[in-house]
Parts: C-alpha cells; sequence; structure tokens
C-alpha cells in the first residue's frame, strides 16, 4: 500500500557525523521527558563519545534513555561505559545477539541497520549516519578524510511515527527476553506496551516549550513520509518509493548510495529512464571492503553504462550515503543502500519528501560532489581490466545470486 506524504515538516539537512553528532547532543541535553536511540555501530570513542555522554547527562538528569544498538555492529560496550550508564540509569539492549552460531544462523542476517533518535516526541534524526567518527571506519581503519554520510532533523507529525515504529520494537525485544527467562507475564506486559497508542502519551501535550528557542532548521512546511524496511508489513516499502520515483522521472536522477547492487526491477528501471533521455547520475562508494559486495557491483556497472547512466565513484574517503534526488522535486535521505542485504535483510528507515527547497539543497551539493569528488568510471577501461578481476566479478555475482536462490529470495 503507498504511502501518503504528510504536510507541515521542519527538515535540515546535515552531511557527516560532526553535524548530526552536535545537533543530537543539542537535543538531547535540551531533553525533558524520552531520548530513544537506534544505531547499527556505535564507537565508544574519539567524536562519537560526545553523543554517549549527552545520554549519560539525560539520564542523570532523570530523562528516560533507551539505546538500542545491533550486536553485529557492536560486538561488546567496553565495561567502563557499561558501568557509567548502569550508573546513570541509560537503559540499554543489543538487537539479536549472535549466540555462538554466529551469522552461521541465516535469520542472524537480519539486521538491525536504521539509524534513529527521537527526542521527547518532537524532534527526529534519520539517516545513514552510525555513531562513530568521521574519520573512522571499521573495515578501512583510519580514513584521510572524512567520510560522506547524511542525517535529517525532522520536527512535524513524521517524529511520532518514528517513535511508534522505535517502541514497538524496544517493547517485542523486552517481550522476547522474558519469554526465553520464562517471565510470561511480563512478555505479554511487555507486548501490549508495544501495541500502537490511539492517542499521544499524556506528556506529549506538556512537551512543547515555546519559549525555549527551536534549533535551526533548513526547510519548513515540507510534505514528508517515513518508510520502513522490516521482514512483515513493510517489506518493500522503500523499494517500491524509489521504483515509483525512477519511473516517474522526466529529467534527472541523482543518486548517492554506498552498496550499490540494485535487483532486476530497480536495474531496469534505471535503465528505462536514461534510454527515455533522463540524466542519470550515481555517485557510488568505489573503495575496496568486502569481496561480494565489491566485484558483484561491477556487472551492474556494465548493464547500466551501457544504457547511458553516468557513475562516479566517491575519490577523496568513503561514501556511506544512501540519498537520492529526482527531476528536483522528489528526494530521499535514510539508511536503506540499495542492495541485497538491505532490500532484503535488514531493517531500515528512510524519509522522502517532495519539497522542492529541500530537493534543490540535496541535489545542488550532489551536483558539486560529483564534479569536484567524483571519479567517473569508463566503459571501455572497465572492460577492459585483466581477464582475472573480470572472471572475479563474474564470480561474486555468480555467488551472490546463488545464495539468494537458495535463501528463496527474487531480487
Amino acid at each position: 500500500m503507498k504511502r501518503a506524504l504528510q504536510p507541515g515538516h521542519r527538515l535540515r539537512l546535515l552531511e557527516g557525523g560532526a553535524a548530526l553528532f552536535a545537533a543530537m547532543v543539542q537535543a538531547i541535553d535540551r531533553a525533558q521527558h524520552l531520548v530513544h536511540v537506534e544505531t547499527y555501530i556505535f564507537e565508544f570513542a574519539h567524536d562519537a563519545l560526545q553523543v554517549a555522554e549527552a545520554l549519560e547527562r539525560a539520564a542523570q538528569r532523570g530523562v528516560q534513555v533507551r539505546l538500542v544498538l545491533d550486536a553485529f555492529g557492536v560486538p561488546d560496550v567496553p565495561p567502563d561505559w557499561r558501568a557509567r550508564f548502569a550508573a546513570a540509569g541509560v537503559q540499554w539492549r543489543f538487537y539479536r545477539p549472535l549466540g555462538r552460531v554466529g551469522l552461521l544462523l541465516p535469520r542472524n542476517w537480519r539486521r538491525l541497520h536504521r539509524k534513529l533518535c527521537v527526542i521527547d516526541g518532537l524532534l527526529g534524526f534519520c539517516g545513514g549516519i552510525n555513531l562513530i567518527d568521521d574519520r573512522d571506519d571499521v573495515l578501512l581503519g583510519r580514513l584521510a578524510a572524512p567520510r560522506l554520510d547524511y542525517a535529517l532533523q525532522v520536527s512535524g507529525p513524521l517524529v511520532l511515527e518514528m517513535l511508534e515504529a522505535m517502541e514497538q520494537l524496544w517493547w517485542r525485544m523486552l517481550a522476547l527476553r522474558s519469554a526465553r527467562q520464562r517471565e510470561f507475564r511480563a512478555a505479554w506486559a511487555a507486548l501490549r506496551a508495544g501495541l500502537p497508542h490511539p492517542e499521544p502519551w499524556p506528556w506529549w501535550e506538556h512537551a512543547v516549550h515555546p519559549g525555549r528557542p527551536q534549533l535551526e532548521q533548513s526547510v519548513a512546511g515540507a510534505p514528508a513520509v517515513f518508510l520502513l524496511r522490516d521482514n512483515l508489513r513493510h517489506r518493500h516499502e522503500i523499494e517500491r518509493a524509489y521504483l515509483a520515483a525512477i519511473e516517474q522521472a522526466r529529467t534527472e536522477i541523482v543518486l548517492a548510495n554506498a552498496y550499490f547492487i540494485p535487483g532486476r526491477r530497480l536495474r531496469s528501471a534505471l535503465v528505462r529512464a536514461a534510454q527515455r533521455g533522463v540524466r542519470v547520475r550515481l555517485l557510488l562508494h568505489g573503495k575496496y571492503e568486502r569481496f561480494l559486495q565489491y566485484h558483484a557491483a561491477r556487472p551492474v556497472y556494465h548493464q547500466l553504462l551501457a544504457a547511458g547512466v553516468q557513475i562516479h565513484e566517491y575519490a577523496p574517503s568513503s561514501l556511506h550515503a544512501k540519498v537520492a534526488v529526482v527531476d528536483g522535486r522528489w528526494a530521499t535521505v535514510g539508511s536503506c543502500n540499495l542492495d541485497p542485504v538491505s532490500l532484503l535483510l535488514t531493517r531500515e528507515a528512510n524519509v522522502v519528501t517532495t519539497d522542492p527547497a529541500f530537493a534543490r539543497l540535496l541535489r545542488n551539493r550532489l551536483d558539486e560532489l560529483l564534479g569536484s569528488a567524483g571519479e567517473r568510471v569508463d566503459a571501455k577501461r572497465l572492460a577492459s581490466r585483466p581477464w582475472h578481476q573480470r572472471l572475479l566479478d563474474r564470480l561474486a555475482f555468480g555467488i551472490m545470486r546463488a545464495m539468494l536462490y537458495l535463501g528463496g529470495y527474487r531480487y
């Protein structure tokens, strides 16, 4: 079912972890009732430490603080921070602990990849930025230049939807833990608490403080919709939003994506767009991190380049963004890569808006990056690489397709 956009949002584009962390800390320090955070990676070091310290301060002054960490993205919380969170009263949980078998169990591939934060039900953050320093990378080590990534600061009707999604996951996690410990009354109570609330919680009504200065916003009155991807009710929401925008494109598609191995439908939509005269430009992550992610993308490059799609690889550093602009009127910022992991397995969250001012802001920034920081991929050079590299491309693409087939996925 297609989700309708709601009017009346303030949207602020944040580029990089430094900008996001500063905005989050400012909001958390103003929180009076609830701070709820979900993240895939939380590095308790360097710039990301300021967020951990803000969560600690909020809990110490009586704010309810909830933190959900993916158990694969965050293998462990340092002992000193476990103690500090416990002393302050920060409530934190791991999403899907791996256990002894780890990723050998297919169900453990379904990770929490979304990055969300909600303050007092009034202000939210959604995007692709993990809580890790801009120059730190789990696979690449210390980066020479800051990572390129984006997040949105949001106020308006969508914030309650964001919080509802986070609350439901929180209470279901508590219910599952209680059930495993055979505390069935506690499990039932947690399940009931996780049901959607027909009305705002009572403290919502008292949380607005007109006299308090509000955080700076870039665009006001924007229509927007909050989209999820999970393995139950929202399996294809984000993918369908991309498909609809690409199919309706008339002049331009600009897309920045970290792990780009789109499925058949998305590839076909991009090819058709280019063939009907739409200017399609992609800014992608070109650094080698993992065998499958790097090599399985190259056969996709060939198909898109042959159709006239322009592909640029981000040169200065790592690219972790998941954003797009279509025709200067449709834009999205979120956590969802256009690859099988994001589109078939992990929990993701994106915000889509049709506000022209916001779309223009993001489009202009991407245009600048394409011109100054993107190395254009040449089809002839790609095809003339050494035979063993091209063989690895085909092998990786075949392995990926075989794994999806054996898992029962159509992609």
